[in-house]
């Protein structure tokens, strides 16, 4: 359930002006999508130009382009560290709280996020918003799906089991769990919706991202605006 809107130009100046943020020596996490895309490829340049650093991927996509970019990657667990993240984000609101995981990938983003020392979210005008109100991506294990979706209709939404694009059958996760889309209209308590979703047994990881982010950059056609959160 990919995010659409926002043009190339506003996505590629904020995923390029937050690649500007990576240092000589650090360890980088890198997200998954579009936006957080332009930013792998803008440290790819920069690793041919003599950028000293490591990757560290959120997602088989983001692994695979950071490959074709020439970033030099390690896992997580051959990190002690992760100095900055740079990551997309399907809706953010002005203090930073999001909604990820339109790519299935939100489980090992929020990882990478949280491990981070700084979280910079790469987003176009199109996923501003005051108040969330995206359908919040649910992974869970296989066969918990239906616990969960019931207990998501008690939590005030409604589950729906994502499908696969041009396959037979729901999409299944990098880590091999199913994915819930769960519409509960307006979020007004994300923190708390937040924990009763990660309370629930047979949730692998939600797309609530609170408290996480330190910056927004917002691109736009005639620049890129950052917000400090």
């Amino acid at each position: 359930m990919k995010t659409t809107g926002g043009s190339d130009a506003a996505k590629r100046a904020a995923g390029e002006r937050a690649a500007d943020a990576v240092q000589d020596g650090t360890t980088v996490g890198l997200g998954s999508g579009s936006t957080a895309a332009h930013a792998i490829r803008a440290i790819g340049r920069a690793v041919d130009a003599g950028l000293d650093v490591r990757g560290v991927p959120t997602s088989f996509a983001a692994r695979q382009l950071a490959i074709e970019a020439g970033v030099p990657l390690a896992g997580l667990d051959e990190v002690d560290r992760i100095h900055l993240a740079i990551d997309g984000a399907d809706q953010v609101t002005p203090d930073g709280d999001c909604v990820k995981g339109g790519g299935a990938a939100h489980a090992r983003e929020k990882v990478v996020d949280a491990f981070a020392d700084r979280l910079l979210l790469v987003v176009d005008p199109s996923k501003e918003v005051d108040v969330l109100d995206h359908p919040v991506p649910v992974e869970t294990l296989p066969d918990a799906w239906p616990t969960v979706a019931d207990r998501v209709e008690v939590l005030g939404g409604e589950a729906t089991l994502r499908e696969g694009d041009r396959k037979d059958g729901p999409v299944v996760t990098d880590n091999g769990n199913l994915v819930l889309d769960c519409a509960f209209g307006a979020v007004e308590g994300p923190t708390r919706l937040a924990a009763e979703l990660s309370a629930t047994p047979g949730v692998v990881e939600h797309g609530l991202f609170v408290g996480l982010a330190d910056a927004v950059y917002v691109g736009r056609e005639d620049g890129v605006d950052v917000r400090t959160v």
